[in-house]
């Protein structure tokens, strides 16, 4: 049974990371950090519940009947093997047993969508009008899960096989990826960082849809790539990988101290054809200097990220600017696409769920670029030998169909100079 205090703790963290802009886990780390004297188990029951509360908010706030947090954790209790006797004692003084009866008693499909999907308005309306109610449903609930734990081998280190053997011998065996050719998942936490096979740079925590970026790009060896949101370099360290540690990956970012912890990660991983470069906006200097030049681009674009809220489920509850968001990403697209080539491509991507981040924008673009076209989808999908089919010509993985993060891609190429 849960310490009173720990009722407390979590409604306080919970507050926290509803009040501020800055997300959950750094949240939970900077709690953690100054209350010491919480112990391992009592650290992770006040993770583990605040998690909880920020995915099953709606529905927890109806069954507390109140929108108080500390009535929030209760109801979540409840509703997660507590008893009302156990939680009385506790020392919750709210009404247990009321919560007990209204969860035992409710039906949830008479509930209004936007509580039995736990969304916000907004978005259960966004979700509602692009996937239609019974599909909007099955992806919130897939969103309101936790994630596995997706992995990247190194492959100019190790094969897949080879690094799925070793986890297994340190203890932490996994399974294979259906999609990544690279890819191994746990379906549950555990220390893999402290595994020689991490610390020799085998594999990367990686989301398998997040791999499958870098693939729709196909970079080839020799070439001159850009991530130009590199962020701390996930899809920088798979690209130099693909491209077998030649040729140069320009990582740029806005945010220097977010390059910076690419460093240790290029060390680990052995490669040495990246090149990190901290710019002051998409028309930097240091971006004009490779205009014409670079064969390949990837935007994955600052967005929403409502593809991502198995991993992040606060961001649901954050004020987003879509329309500043847009804004963005239509001069991060335009500004990448002037770096290519005759005969490149970019590929545009977002971890965003919404047709205002992903088609209202490659619509926008392609209209003003009429030099630009998109390439099929499964044509990229068949060359890798991804077991996927797509209709049109994005990538659309969605958690509940695909078991990854939600992420649209395209891939866009600049026609061939007529001669």
């Amino acid at each position: 049974m849960a310490k009173p205090i720990l009722l407390h703790s979590a409604a306080e963290l919970l507050q926290r990371i509803l009040s501020e802009k800055i997300p959950a886990d750094r949240q939970m780390e900077g709690y953690f950090r100054t209350h010491r004297d919480m112990g391992v188990r009592d650290r992770g029951f006040v993770a583990e519940t605040v998690y909880g509360c920020l995915r099953e908010r709606r529905w927890l706030e109806h069954i507390a009947g109140s929108a108080l947090l500390l009535d929030v954790v209760a109801a979540y209790l409840l509703t997660h093997g507590y008893s009302a006797r156990a939680l009385e004692e506790t020392g919750f003084r709210g009404d247990a047993r009321g919560m007990v009866e209204r969860a035992r008693t409710l039906d949830k499909a008479a509930l209004p969508f936007a509580i039995q999907a736990n969304m916000p308005d907004w978005l259960a309306q966004r979700l509602r009008a692009q996937f239609g109610d019974a599909e909007a449903l099955a992806l919130a609930a897939a969103l309101n899960h936790p994630a596995p734990v997706d992995m990247r081998v190194n492959t100019i280190k190790a094969r897949r096989e080879e690094v799925q053997t070793r986890l297994a011998q340190e203890g932490f065996p996994c399974e294979l990826t259906p999609y990544s050719p690279a890819g191994l998942r746990r379906h549950d936490r555990a220390p893999i960082f402290k595994t020689l096979c991490f610390k020799e740079g085998l594999f990367e925590v990686q989301d398998e849809g997040s791999q499958l970026l870098a693939l729709m790009l196909e970079p080839r060896r020799q070439e001159m790539v850009v991530d130009f949101c590199a962020g701390a370099g996930g899809k920088t360290l798979h690209l130099g990988a693909l491209m077998a540690n030649t040729g140069t990956v320009y990582a740029f970012d806005v945010l220097a101290k977010r390059l910076e912890k690419l460093k240790p990660r290029l060390r680990r991983a052995g490669l040495n054809n990246v090149r990190m470069v901290t710019i002051s906006h998409e028309r930097d200097a240091r971006v004009q200097r490779l205009k014409g030049k670079i064969d390949r681009v990837l935007v994955d674009a600052p967005c929403s990220g409502t593809g991502t809220l198995r991993r992040n489920p606060d961001i649901k509850w954050r004020d987003i600017n879509l329309a500043e968001l847009a804004d963005t990403q239509q001069r991060i697209l335009a500004a990448a696409a002037e770096l290519l080539k005759p005969g490149g491509r970019l590929v545009y991507a977002t971890c965003s769920l919404l047709q205002e981040e992903n088609e209202d924008i490659v619509e926008k673009f392609l209209a003003a670029r009429p030099e630009f076209h998109m390439v099929p989808v499964n044509e990229i999908l068949e060359r890798r030998h991804i077991p996927l089919s797509m209709t049109g010509n994005a990538l659309r993985l969605l958690p509940h169909l695909h078991q990854t993060d939600g992420f649209y891609a395209v891939a866009l190429e600049k026609e061939h100079e007529s001669r």
